[in-house]
């Protein structure tokens, strides 16, 4: 039976987009903790070590100011099975030591479903007095409609598994109706990742990132790019582009037109281009470097999350394959190409600053222009994106278990 006195929640993360949605999930738990006569929060962060690059998941931890892990199950990286398989090895023992009345997941990782498939199954010795913990998914509902994509089985199998499930836009409530999840098991709560961008805006506005990128760039390849701390953020001055879907980035087929379409876009808008490891990895082996000018197309290491948003936010436009940044462009404003067939994050097309292309090099090329151009869309905001959702999802939890504890 659950605790009346106090409540354990678990969260985990796995790869590095968790990390901005969990931070302020374990901002709300301090808020609530702080409140007189609230039933306390323990709360315990299981980092599986999905995402294993220890440099960037330390500068996560430490930039979104996100409590060190209790647990690191340290697995790596593998094959989807292997990978899945051994974080539900690893973590069973985990939820059998810790007991959480809650266990919470986010996104549409590996670590996602693999942990709350442990928490489904779990059998705490056989005793009927402990019962599994409740599952919470944040960013229940979203759907791309494409179950070739494997975070789209993902998503789905969370969702068939989760007692509370925390949606950020309306389509995600058609999407959970049409599965036939109980209208009472949905919250819609807004959206944990505007939750940190709101909280790390003016951080982010303050830091010189892209003077230090300029600098650092021109220094090393000994050219001019015309860009540098003196930019005015917004006009047309630079885009940001990010690629790492393997369907974008694993086939010469698919990666040469993005990377060519990229040389010619940057003709009119010079480029700053954080290089995921696969994707230069790719690069490499395909010949495709030395396509893209230097002078041009500015080629950086991965960044960190303040870094990262400090660019978009003086950004003209994003092009991306990326989920999240589809989010943050439409609450920021700034026009977002997206090179994929399709999107689990419809709003961002429907009301927001998105522009779903596929991998059309034409298509890509003509909306680029016509952005540059001055020829855009204006989006809104969508409903509850207003930096409150990780406060929802704590109270909602909290008066669940209240009602548990109490029947």
């Amino acid at each position: 039976m659950y605790n009346a006195n106090s409540l354990k929640i678990m969260s985990i993360v796995g790869a590095r987009p968790n990390f901005m949605k969990i931070a302020p999930i374990a901002r709300a738990v301090e808020q609530h903790n702080a409140c007189p006569g609230s039933l306390p929060i323990d709360h315990v962060v299981v980092h599986t070590g999905q995402h294993y690059d220890d440099k960037m998941s330390d500068l996560f931890f430490k930039e979104l100011e996100i409590p060190r892990p209790d647990y690191n199950l340290h697995v790596g990286s593998a094959s989807h099975a292997v990978q899945t398989a051994q974080i539900m090895e690893r973590f069973e023992p985990v939820l059998l030591r810790e007991h959480p009345d809650v266990l919470l997941v986010v996104g549409d990782v590996n670590s996602t479903v693999a942990c709350a498939l442990v928490a489904t199954k779990i059998n705490y010795n056989g005793s009927s007095s402990q019962r599994r913990p409740l599952i919470a998914h944040i960013e229940a509902g979203l759907r791309s409609r494409d179950r070739d994509m494997p975070e789209e089985i993902n998503r789905i199998l969370t969702d068939a598994l989760s007692d509370l499930l925390f949606v950020t836009e309306e389509d995600a409530l058609e999407s959970l109706e049409r599965e036939g999840i109980p209208r009472t098991r949905v919250h819609f709560v807004g959206n944990v990742m505007i939750d940190t961008l709101m909280q790390h805006r003016e951080k982010a506005h303050m830091r010189n990132t892209l003077g230090r990128i300029v600098k650092d760039h021109e220094l090393a390849v000994g050219v001019r790019t015309g860009l540098g701390p003196e930019t005015v953020p917004g006009n047309g001055r630079y885009g940001v582009v990010t690629l790492h879907r393997p369907s974008n980035v694993d086939t010469p087929a698919a990666l040469n037109p993005l990377i060519n379409n990229l040389a010619r876009i940057s003709t009119q808008l010079p480029l700053i281009f954080p290089v995921h490891p696969r994707t230069r990895a790719n690069m490499e082996k395909f010949g495709m470097v030395g396509v893209l000018d230097p002078a041009r197309v500015i080629m950086t290491e991965p960044l960190g999350y303040l870094d990262f948003l400090s660019l978009v936010l003086g950004a003209s436009l994003v092009l991306t394959d990326s989920g999240g940044i589809q989010e943050e462009t439409t609450f920021l404003d700034v026009p977002c190409i997206t090179l994929r067939n399709n999107t689990e994050r419809h709003i961002t097309v429907t009301r927001g600053t998105n522009y779903l292309v596929g991998t059309n090099p034409e298509q890509m090329r003509k909306t680029a222009l016509d952005i540059i151009a001055g020829r855009r869309k204006k989006g809104t905001v969508p409903m509850l994106w207003d930096g409150m959702a990780s406060n929802r999802i704590i109270e909602v939890v909290s008066h669940r278990m209240a009602d548990l504890c109490a029947a």
